[in-house]
């Protein structure tokens, strides 16, 4: 199912996670990792532009963005050298590619060509970011249409896998995911309910339970009332979950928009690596 993974780097402090993360799927899943550096170059088109009519026109010489370009190709290949040297030491299959311009546009443009895309949940700026995740993310995440894992500062064992499942298509998804990590990662997973109706609930965990029966899985049902992006991470926490699994959107995108996501919330508040399915 996955045999393919997409690995944007960008030297960041969560890129040493992400690649961690990289090396144990493929080399349980005897997948290819394909390590990918975008050299972002629109600050300098930004500056050039914005210079011809901004207040203050400055516009940025010659010399100064040849510099500044080699400076940032020289950084990306370093952490394509130290990247390398991590899955080569893993005897994981890989190949590596650097290219210049947008990031998200890049990362977007490959989507034919993987199975799951990895990326740390902040970026080389994260220090100021706080709670909120990168933007690169943040663009990537809205319209990649296949699996997609997003991995915390420090990489965890994934000895336990939670599934938040709500009966949606994507969580259904979220489900075959989960019983094909489970397998290959010899993991344990929890099948996460949340509702108020414990009815509604347990209809999820019995459906959810009749779908992973063949995999031959240990699977813990566990059904609860509250806020579902509260409760997903509570529960995560509690468990010490190495993954969460989950579908990208729930049922209602209204309620999304006008109360923020669910999706974004885990994202940004869980302590491990959570994995959408799109």
């Amino acid at each position: 199912m996955i045999k393919s993974m997409l690995l944007p780097v960008d030297g960041s402090v969560y890129t040493d996670a992400q690649v961690k993360c990289a090396i144990k799927m493929a080399k349980s899943f005897k997948a290819k990792v394909r390590l990918l550096s975008v050299v972002d170059v629109r600050i300098f088109e930004w500056a050039t532009v914005s210079g011809a009519e901004g207040f203050v026109p400055v516009v940025p010489s010659t010399a100064y963005k040849e510099e500044s370009k080699k400076m940032l190709d020289s950084k990306a290949d370093a952490v394509l050298e130290k990247c390398v040297s991590m899955v080569e030491s893993a005897k994981v299959s890989y190949d590596v590619e650097k290219i210049h311009g947008s990031p998200s546009d890049i990362i977007l443009e490959k989507i034919p060509l993987v199975d799951l895309l990895i990326m740390g949940r902040r970026g080389e700026f994260a220090k100021w970011r706080k709670k909120l995740f990168g933007a690169t993310l943040d663009a990537v995440i809205r319209q990649w249409n296949k699996p997609l894992l997003t991995t915390p500062q420090k990489f965890k064992p994934i000895t336990n896998i939670l599934v938040a499942y709500d009966g949606s298509e994507k969580a259904n998804k979220a489900l075959q995911l989960a019983g094909f990590f489970a397998q290959n990662l010899k993991s344990k997973i929890a099948i996460l309910s949340i509702s108020h109706h414990q009815k509604r609930r347990q209809k999820f965990l019995d459906e959810a339970s009749e779908y992973l029966e063949p995999y031959g899985l240990e699977v813990e049902l566990i059904g609860v009332g509250g806020q579902p992006e509260k409760e997903i991470t509570r529960v995560s926490d509690e468990m010490k979950c190495g993954l969460i699994m989950m579908g990208a959107f729930g049922h209602s995108r209204i309620r999304e928009a006008l109360l923020g996501s669910t999706t974004d919330h885990v994202i940004r508040n869980s302590n491990t690596s959570v994995l959408l399915s799109k």
